[in-house]
């Protein structure tokens, strides 16, 4: 493969890259084979179970008050730091520029708020419903009551994590009373760890990566009845939950304006470790707004596991070190040696593409944000800024905006979204270690 392609050479020798999808295909020649899997009708229960849930978040969690209880974050134009980064970059980014902050969702503080928190959710309802402690007519601030708590304390439930999936299971599951076990990997942050022991979430640590930390957890899990697992490598709750971002995404481009169509092109990156998140929200937006939505994903050149996984057709089977890749990697969210064979299988023929991005420059994006829009994220989150200053710079970028017919005037006219996976939890003491980062 490195021999015969250039993409997987570059990826040896730990260059930045962009691979483009040589399976992409028109929505709808995918659409029946993916409704198969995942159905507007699931899409549309999980959207149902949170308004549900929406009483009892509502009641417990302040912070989600003005969105009545769901768990949503805001969309922000960002042209300071479009300005910024074409100065910077010697970059042309047109169109309109806009940042979603799933860096700031409530309760959790990054995108895994959204499947995290709905997994738990809907486990809980399930076990709920079972002892026939609820119904669904019920308010369901019925979670709130102390014997739910005493009835919640019989289970258990784990993840494997390199940390802001951890994070969103470990604090929504205490809150709920259950006993939460967060296995995580060498890359996981200190400050991440020391947070869920204070939630009351016990840490189990691996000088090991990710999938390490997956694989033990589920085979712990495995061994107690009364424990679930959330497994972020096959999990489709946590995909449902992801995906339901993209009505409430639609909702608001038109609040702000943006029409999405063939003649306004919306064009999205998101940063990709397992592939779970960034998976479940193309995924969705593909549903809503089919081929006039070009998705791409940004990996870390460390560890581009869901770009291998694809473009290598070995799915979950590849491993970063099969390419020679080692290392710590400061995307800590992002450092998973091998993807998700759920997502990789369900978004083959759907994401446009996939760069990879130094750790370097992440600090340098990260700086740039705080300088020009007063916003933070983690560094990982930055990573989906390589790809509007980029896309342009590398002849396959350019070959497929000729091929999708986004000439100059579309461009023009499209809006260009990085999606914000972290950083609302980040203490204070991190975020000056952050700023005075150079790699």
């Amino acid at each position: 493969m490195i021999a015969s392609d250039q993409v997987f050479a570059d990826i040896a020798e730990q260059k930045e890259t962009l691979w483009i999808n040589d399976k992409y295909l028109p929505f709808s020649m995918v659409d029946a084979v993916c409704q198969l899997v995942v159905s507007d009708e699931d899409i549309e229960d999980t959207e149902k179970r949170l308004h549900r849930f929406a009483p009892y978040i509502r009641k417990c969690f302040p912070e989600t008050e003005a969105d009545g209880g769901l768990i949503e974050s805001p969309l922000a134009e960002i042209s300071s730091m479009k300005e910024a980064l074409e100065k910077t970059y010697d970059a042309e980014i047109p169109g309109r520029f806009l940042l979603k902050m799933d860096s700031h969702l409530p309760i959790a503080g990054s995108v895994k708020a959204r499947g995290g928190i709905y997994e738990v959710l809907k486990h809980a309802e399930d076990l709920a419903l079972e002892a026939g402690m609820i119904t669904e007519d019920d308010n369901y601030e019925r979670f709130a009551d102390e014997d739910m708590k005493e009835f919640f304390g019989r289970y258990t439930v784990q993840v494997g994590s390199t940390g802001n999936l951890g994070l969103s299971i470990g604090i929504m599951s205490a809150f709920l009373g259950f006993k939460v076990k967060v296995h995580m990997s060498a890359d996981a942050r200190q400050w991440k760890k020391d947070m869920l022991r204070s939630k009351g979430v016990e840490v189990i640590e691996y000088d090991d990566d990710y999938s390490k930390a997956v694989m033990e957890g589920r085979r712990q899990s495995d061994l107690d009845p009364s424990s679930y697992f959330v497994d972020d490598e096959y999990s489709v709750p946590l995909f449902l939950g992801y995906a339901v971002a993209a009505g409430r995404f639609k909702a608001q481009l038109e609040e702000k304006g943006i029409t999405v169509d063939e003649d306004h092109p919306l064009i999205v990156y998101i940063p990709c470790g397992v592939g779970g998140a960034p998976g479940g929200v193309c995924y969705g937006l593909k549903r809503l707004f089919g081929d006039n939505v070009h998705v791409f994903f940004v990996e870390p050149t460390l560890f581009p596991s869901v770009l291998l996984g694809m473009a290598s057709d070995r799915y979950n089977e590849v491993n970063v070190s099969d390419f020679g890749l080692t290392g710590m990697s400061a995307a800590d969210g992002l450092a998973c040696a091998s993807p998700s064979g759920f997502v990789v299988r369900i978004d083959r023929n759907l994401v446009s593409g996939d760069f990879t991005v130094k750790d370097a420059i992440l600090f340098d994006y990260m700086r740039m944000l705080k300088g020009t829009e007063n916003i933070f994220i983690e560094p990982s989150s930055c990573a989906a800024f390589t790809g509007p200053v980029n896309i342009n710079k590398y002849e396959a970028g350019r070959e497929y905006l000729a091929k999708h017919g986004l000439d100059e005037k579309k461009l023009a006219a499209s809006a260009q979204i990085c999606w914000a996976t972290g950083g609302r939890l980040v203490p204070d003491e991190i975020w000056d270690k952050y700023m005075n980062t150079y790699m």
